[in-house]
C-alpha cells in the first residue's frame, strides 16, 4: 500500500519567501487595478484551453491551422447566436402575454390585500402612524407666528419633471448600456483567435520564460492545466445542461408558460456559482403566480427549484468539481469570495478555473507549493504523519477512524507496515533529536496500545475489494501472495503447538521500540502464532524473561542503526540464557545491512512485518525457510538447521538470514 502519493520533483524555483508579503500585496493590487485588461485576457486564455482540443480534432482531417481555428470559432459563434435567437423569440412570445398576466397578478394581489386580516391590521397601523407623524410636525411648528397668512413660512414643494424622452434618446441609452459588454466580447473573441493561431509559439515562449531549465516539468504543468480546464468546463457544461433540462421539463409538467426559455436561463445562470440558480428562479415563480388564479403553480415551481438545486449544488457539484479540478470544497468557496472581491461578477464566474490554475502551479513550482497544500484536494498529511500526529495529540479516536478509512482498501498487515511503523519511525526521529519528553513518549505508547486494542478484531483483509488486489507489482495478472491464512489452521511443529507463546517479541531499547514490538505480537497472534511482547527491565538484563517455552525471539528496533551496540549486547545475553532459541531481528528502519546484522548475531532479519510473519510461519510449520527465498545460516540452531540447505548465494534482501 502506498502511504502517500508522491509529488513530482519541482525544478522551477521562485525567489525566497523573504518578500512574500510585499509580493502578495503587489499581486493583489495588480489584479484589482488591472482588471479591465486582465479580465478579457483571462477569459480568452481559459476559453482557448477549452477550444484547443476541438481545433486539434479538426486538424486531424489535415486542415490547416487557420482553417481549423476559423471552423471552430464560427461554430461557437453560430451556436451562441442560435441560442440567443431562440431565447429572443421566447421572450417576444412572453412579452405578448404579459398584459394578461399582469391583470391576473394585480387581481390576486388585490384579493390578498383585502382578504387578509393580518394585512388589514398592518394597513391600519400604518395609517395611524402617518396621522401621528403629521400631528407631530404640526406640534413642532406651533411656536411659529400664525398671524396673517397661515401658509407663510411653510416650505413650498417643488417637483422636477423630465421632458418626454425621444426615440433617439432611448436608442442612445440602450446602445450605451450594450457598448461595454459588446466591446469586451469582441476583444475576447479576437484574443481567442490569436491564441489558437499562435498556440505552439505562445507555449514555447512560456517554457522559455519560466521553465527552460526543465522543459519536461514545464510541459507537464501546461498539459495538466489544459487537461483540468477542459475537463472542468465539459463537466460543468454537462451538469448545467442537465439542470436546465430537468427544470424545463418540471416547469412544462407544472404548466408554466415558456418552459424552454426558463430551462435555458437556468442552465446559463448556473455558470454563476452559488447565486445563479436562485436568480434564475425568480421570474418563473412570478410568472407562475401571475398565470394561475390560485397559488398552487407558484408553490410547485418554488418546490421544484428548492429540490433540484440543493441536490445539484450541494451534492453532485462539490463532488464533481472536487474530482475534476483537484480543489477542496473549502477552496472553491474561498476562491469565489476572493475573485468576486477583485473582479466582480466576472471574477465569480472565473473563480474555480483560475484557482485550479493556481493549484496546478503549486504542484509544479517549488515556491508556490503552499497553494497546492492550501487549495488542493490531496491530504495535507500522509497516513504515517496522520498516525503520528494523532498519537501526539492524544486523539486515539481520530486515529482509529483514520485507520478504518485506510483499512477499507488495505489489509491490516499493510496498514501496520506502511502506516503504523512508518509513524513510529517519525516518533523515533523526534526522540533522537530530543524533541519529545518522557510524558509525550508515554502518550504515544498509550495511544498505540489503545489503537491496537481497537483493531484487535478487525478483519485481516480489506473491507472493500479493489481491482488491483489480486494483481502483483509486475501487473502480469498473477495473484499476490499475502500471508493471510492463519497458521493455526495448518500443521505446526509439536514443540510450537504445545508452547503457549512460542514467540517472544522483545523491545530493543526505547518505548517506541516497545510499541513496534506490541504491533508485531498482535500480527503474529492474529495469524495463529502464539506470541507475547515485553521489554527488558533495565539495560540488557534478560534474566527476568521466561524463555523455557520460547522458540523464537524477535528483537524489535525502530532505529536499529543507532541501537547497534545495545542490540548486540541483548543478543549475547540471550544466547547465554537460551542457546537453542532462534534469534531474529525486526529492524523496522530498513537501514540494517547484512554485515551489520551479522555483527549483531541474529539468525534472520526483517524490515517489514510481512517478512517477519513469513519467516515465523515457516519456522512454526517446520518448513525450510528457503521455500520463501530465505537462506538459513550455519549459525542457526540445530533443530532448524536440519531443514535448511547450504547457502549458495548471499544477498542482502532486507528480509532473511544474515551471512555468517
Amino acid at each position: 500500500m502506498s502511504s502517500a502519493s508522491p509529488r513530482r520533483s519541482r525544478a522551477i524555483v521562485l525567489p525566497s519567501a523573504a518578500h512574500a508579503a510585499t509580493l502578495t500585496a503587489v499581486l493583489v493590487a495588480g489584479l484589482y487595478f488591472g482588471r479591465s485588461v486582465l479580465v478579457p485576457l483571462a477569459l480568452a486564455v481559459l476559453l482557448s484551453f477549452v477550444l484547443s482540443p476541438l481545433v486539434l480534432a479538426v486538424r486531424k482531417t489535415h486542415a490547416p491551422r487557420p482553417v481549423a481555428v476559423a471552423i471552430v470559432v464560427m461554430c461557437v459563434v453560430v451556436a451562441v447566436a442560435g441560442l440567443g435567437m431562440i431565447m429572443a423569440r421566447q421572450v417576444t412570445d412572453l412579452a405578448g402575454e404579459l398584459p394578461r398576466y399582469e391583470t391576473t397578478l394585480r387581481e390576486k394581489l388585490r384579493s390578498l390585500r383585502t382578504g387578509s386580516a393580518q394585512t388589514s391590521v398592518i394597513d391600519r397601523a400604518t395609517a395611524t402612524l402617518k396621522v401621528l407623524g403629521k400631528e407631530l410636525d404640526q406640534a413642532s411648528q406651533g411656536a411659529a407666528p400664525t398671524s396673517g397668512n397661515p401658509d407663510r413660512g411653510r416650505p413650498i414643494p417643488v417637483e422636477i419633471r423630465q421632458p418626454p424622452e425621444r426615440p433617439l434618446d432611448t436608442y442612445q441609452r440602450i446602445a450605451t448600456a450594450l457598448l461595454a459588454p459588446v466591446t469586451t466580447t469582441g476583444i475576447v473573441l479576437l484574443l481567442i483567435i490569436f491564441i489558437l493561431l499562435q498556440r505552439e509559439d505562445i507555449r514555447d515562449r512560456v517554457i522559455r520564460l519560466v521553465g527552460a531549465g526543465d522543459i519536461e516539468s514545464t510541459t507537464t504543468a501546461l498539459n495538466d492545466a489544459a487537461f483540468r480546464l477542459s475537463r472542468l468546463f465539459l463537466a460543468q457544461t454537462a451538469l448545467n445542461a442537465t439542470f436546465g433540462v430537468v427544470i424545463g421539463l418540471g416547469l412544462w409538467l407544472i404548466g408554466v408558460p415558456n418552459p424552454f426559455l426558463w430551462g435555458i436561463i437556468a442552465a446559463l445562470m448556473r455558470f454563476i456559482p452559488y447565486i445563479g440558480a436562485l436568480l434564475a428562479a425568480i421570474f418563473p415563480i412570478l410568472l407562475a403566480a401571475a398565470v394561475d388564479p390560485g397559488w398552487s403553480m407558484a408553490l410547485w415551481t418554488l418546490a421544484l427549484y428548492l429540490t433540484v438545486e440543493p441536490i445539484v449544488g450541494h451534492l453532485i457539484e462539490p463532488w464533481l468539481q472536487g474530482q475534476t479540478t483537484g480543489l477542496s470544497p473549502l477552496a472553491i468557496v474561498v476562491s469565489a469570495i476572493l475573485w468576486t472581491a477583485l473582479w466582480g461578477p466576472i471574477g465569480l464566474l472565473l473563480a474555480t478555473p483560475l484557482t485550479m490554475c493556481l493549484v496546478v502551479l503549486g504542484r509544479h513550482v517549488e515556491g508556490l507549493a503552499f497553494l497546492d497544500i492550501i487549495l488542493g484536494d490531496e491530504p495535507a498529511l500522509s497516513p504515517p504523519e496522520v498516525f503520528y500526529q494523532r498519537m501526539l495529540a492524544g486523539t486515539t479516536a481520530e486515529a482509529a477512524e483514520h485507520a478504518q478509512q485506510v483499512l477499507k482498501k488495505s489489509s491490516l498487515l499493510d496498514y501496520y507496515d506502511d502506516v503504523a511503523l512508518a509513524g513510529l519511525r517519525l516518533a523515533a526521529q523526534d526522540v533522537q533529536r530530543g524533541l519529545l519528553d518522557e510524558e509525550r513518549i508515554d502518550a504515544v505508547k498509550d495511544g498505540v496500545a489503545l489503537l491496537l486494542d481497537d483493531l484487535s478484531d478487525h478483519p485481516l483483509e480489506p473491507t472493500q475489494k479493489t481491482n488491483s488486489e489480486a494483481v502483483n507489482e509486475n501487473g502480469d495478472g498473477s495473484a499476490v501472495k499475502q500471508p493471510s491464512m492463519t497458521v493455526a489452521s495448518m500443521e505446526m511443529r509439536p514443540d510450537w503447538r504445545d508452547a503457549p507463546s512460542p514467540v517472544l517479541c522483545l523491545a530493543a531499547r526505547s518505548i517506541v521500540d516497545a510499541s513496534a514490538s506490541d504491533i508485531l505480537a498482535q500480527v503474529l497472534q492474529r495469524h495463529g502464532i502464539g506470541s507475547q511482547s515485553t521489554s527488558v527491565s533495565r539495560l540488557g538484563d534478560v534474566r527476568g524473561l521466561a524463555l523455557s517455552d520460547v522458540r523464537v525471539v524477535w528483537i524489535s528496533s525502530i532505529n536499529a542503526a543507532q541501537a547497534h551496540a545495545q542490540i548486540r549486547y541483548i543478543i549475547r545475553r540471550l544466547k547465554r540464557s537460551a542457546p537453542d532459541v532462534i534469534l531474529c531481528g525486526g529492524f523496522w528502519d530498513g537501514v540494517m545491512t547484512a554485515d551489520m546484522a551479522k555483527s549483531i548475531g541474529v539468525t534472520y532479519k526483517a524490515a517489514t512485518l510481512a517478512d517477519a510473519l513469513t519467516i515465523t510461519s515457516r519456522l512454526a510449520r517446520g518448513h525450510s525457510v528457503d521455500d520463501a527465498e530465505l537462506i538459513a545460516t550455519e549459525g542457526a540452531p540445530a533443530r532448524h538447521r536440519a531443514h535448511a540447505r547450504p547457502p549458495n548465494a548471499i544477498e542482502d534482501r532486507g528480509a532473511g538470514p544474515v551471512p555468517s
